[in-house]
């Protein structure tokens, strides 16, 4: 592997509630994740930081989730399919008139929180979601985690797919994510946090929780801008990259 992408979540603000340093992270990065103000973001946030990333020559992502800002979109909701697609098709859409104003354009679509999670296994909600990429733009790749039922459901429409891992998250045996209710779902340690991207970059494989360890084909790794201490992360995973050879680089 030559180069890496590197991608957070940004555009989280809302109103007058403030999260993560965006201008720091977005520094450290080649591709971010915007929210579309159903989970966190508000149309002047999204729009400043869609205009900090077209400064920085940063891609910009859509960043769907569920209708929960009271919940950060980290809570599961039982939708009908046909609802969640059109949430979906508004959020991407509502992100791309943004961004065009601020010069710069959606590349891609990586799905939030809880939604994320569903998909992995959620075969009905998997398939809203690709039917909304589908529909706003077929050429729009869908960020995934390796092995879930959203790759084969977007595979099968016929959308490009980019697997990434996470930096500062712990995995189960089978690849899935440590739910944040468990201690030790979120990595905090810096040394730690290098020491799990570098074996992702080089060797491509994963410690899980267990001590078991994983084959990972990860194209992107995520790096959370509301974690504690997201931007020292985010600096010291990009410099451990770079120092092991490898050049941080859009996907897209």
């Amino acid at each position: 592997m030559t180069t890496i992408d590197l991608n957070s979540d940004v555009g989280e603000s809302f109103g007058n509630w403030t999260f993560g340093d965006d201008a720091a992270i977005i520094s450290s990065v080649s591709s971010v994740n915007v929210a579309c103000g159903f989970h966190a973001g508000d149309p002047s946030t999204i729009r400043t930081t869609c205009a900090a990333a077209e400064r920085a020559g940063v891609s910009v992502g859509a960043h769907p989730g569920y209708r929960d800002l009271a919940g950060f979109g980290r809570r599961f909701m039982e939708i009908a399919p046909s609802e969640l697609t059109n949430d979906v098709i508004y959020q991407i859409g509502a992100l791309q008139g943004i961004a065009r104003v601020a010069g710069t354009s959606v590349g891609y679509v990586k799905p939030h929180g809880a939604l994320y999670n569903a998909i992995v296994h959620h075969q009905v909600q998997a398939q809203a979601v690709v039917d909304a990429v589908v529909a706003v733009d077929p050429t729009l790749p869908l960020m995934v985690l390796p092995g879930s039922q959203i790759q084969r459901v977007a595979r099968s429409a016929g959308l490009r797919t980019v697997t990434e891992a996470f930096a500062d998250r712990a995995y189960n045996p089978d690849g899935t994510l440590v739910s944040r209710t468990q201690p030790g779902a979120v990595l905090h340690d810096l040394d730690q946090i290098t020491e799990h991207v570098l074996r992702i970059v080089v060797d491509h494989q994963i410690r899980a929780i267990d001590g078991t360890v994983i084959d990972v084909d990860a194209q992107s790794i995520c790096l959370h801008g509301d974690t504690a201490g997201a931007v020292a992360m985010a600096r010291a995973v990009r410099a451990a990259v770079q120092g092991a050879g490898v050049g941080v680089e859009s996907f897209v």
